[in-house]
């Protein structure tokens, strides 16, 4: 399948601190244009990632991200608190 002709797709992720992030959205076509613009109306920081987006329609909603996108998925996490002016107490 071409880039041209390659369906756009969104997968939303969510982190409660604790636990793995999970799937909590995946769309596919108009519903993925439907997640992000919903996502982004709710301030939520959108990343497009082919590659990741790849491999986490792979999961399906409610399931964890698999240990091999830990790292990339907290760096993400992090970059994006950052850009939001968050920062861990202990940087303080």
């Amino acid at each position: 399948m071409s880039d041209s002709n390659k369906q756009k797709q969104a997968i939303g992720l969510s982190y409660d601190g604790l636990n793995a992030p999970q799937v909590i959205a995946k769309g596919f076509d108009e519903l993925a244009e439907e997640i992000i613009e919903v996502a982004k109306a709710h301030g939520v920081m959108v990343h497009e990632d082919p590659m990741l987006s790849d491999s986490l329609a792979r999961l399906n909603v409610g399931e964890e991200i698999p240990r091999e996108l830990y790292v990339l998925i907290a760096e993400l996490i992090a970059f994006s608190y950052l850009l939001d002016g968050r920062f861990p107490d202990s940087w303080y």
